[in-house]
């Protein structure tokens, strides 16, 4: 099942889309929106699943979606705390800022809260204000849960996913060591995060294994690939443990958003990994890379995010067919930032 917000209004206008991305149908007879289906899933997951296999077979008026006409799935959450499970990324943006990297890291997951008033569309304008603040993206793969109590074992949080999505977590690296500094977590360094056109039910991915999304995540940075890691790989902590680590000591609420934090795979000698054109799986993120160059070089090569820059985040099947749709975002000028 696929699931959809086109624009319109704060939250959306939940649809159901086809497996091949290619058509829609508005769900307002089932729940308006994303949000009012989570809150009632009990009632809505099997009518909307209904809807969906009606869709496939052409049984309901029907329109060509395009994915410039959706929101993230849920353009504002209640929730949206970002794990970061792929612990080598981790140690190597730490490594370059000269960070200490404690070894509990290995084994707590390290997590933190981010703004979920107002997420940026999968293709509208990075916006951009100034070039020293490091934009950087991050792509990921994130979750969406029904409620959750406290305390849940690391399957009951297995259970409580709803969807899966993909997302552009944007971070503005030059501000995160002055914020981590005064030991109070990211605020200012975390801006909007973007998702993906499409969240899918887990068991609608072939490659969703164990609390893990396995497949390659596609990034392009204008045109040309940035990182093909696969997401089941070097994830040092499953979605189970990551939701479970979050209701600890408090519950999450349906609609909450969980991150996987960037994926990051090593070299095959267990060391950083190498770029694509070496034979490599590339980088989610630029500090990463910026991150190896230092290592290599003894000082980066690649600039940050500038105006004009297009991020593609994307994962297909098998049959090189897109599953969530794609994150296409342009950094914008700082003029187009200022108007928004």
């Amino acid at each position: 099942m696929k699931l959809a917000s086109l624009k319109g209004g704060r939250d959306g206008r939940l649809v159901v889309v086809s497996n091949d991305l290619a058509w829609y149908a508005p769900a307002d007879a089932i729940a308006s929106t994303l949000q009012a289906a989570l809150d009632d899933w009990e009632r809505c997951e099997p009518m909307l699943r209904a809807f969906a296999e009606t869709l496939e077979h052409g049984g309901v008026p029907r329109e060509r979606f395009h994915e410039h006409d959706a929101e993230s799935p849920l353009p504002r959450a209640y929730q949206w705390a970002d794990g970061s499970a792929y612990v080598n990324h981790v140690a190597l943006v730490r490594q370059a800022r000269g960070a200490e990297m404690p070894e509990s890291f290995w084994t707590d997951p390290l997590m933190y809260q981010g703004g979920s008033d107002s997420f940026l569309g999968p293709r509208d304008p990075i916006p951009f204000a100034d070039e020293r603040w490091g934009l950087d993206l991050e792509a990921e793969v994130a979750v969406i849960t029904g409620d959750v109590p406290q305390g849940a074992s690391e399957q009951a949080a297995l259970d409580a996913i709803r969807l899966v999505m993909l997302c552009n977590d944007v971070s503005l690296r030059s501000l995160i060591p002055g914020e981590i500094a005064k030991g109070f977590g990211f605020f200012q360094s975390k801006p909007a995060s973007a998702f993906s056109p499409v969240a899918v039910s887990p068991d609608s991915l072939q490659g969703w294994r164990d609390g893990r999304l396995c497949g390659a995540l596609e990034v392009e940075l204008n045109g040309k690939p940035l990182g093909e890691a696969d997401a089941g790989v070097d994830m040092t902590f499953g979605f189970g443990r990551l939701i479970a680590h979050a209701a600890r000591t408090r519950k999450l609420g349906a609609g909450t958003i969980i991150g996987s934090g960037t994926v990051s795979n090593r070299g095959p000698d267990g060391g950083p990994g190498r770029p694509i054109a070496d034979g490599g799986a590339g980088y989610s993120c630029l500090a990463e890379l910026r991150t190896v160059e230092t290592l290599q070089l003894g000082a980066p090569n690649t600039a940050f995010l500038k105006a004009g820059d297009i991020v593609r985040i994307e994962m297909r099947d098998e049959r090189r067919r897109s599953i969530f749709g794609a994150i296409e975002q342009q950094v914008a000028g700082e003029q187009e930032a200022a108007s928004r």
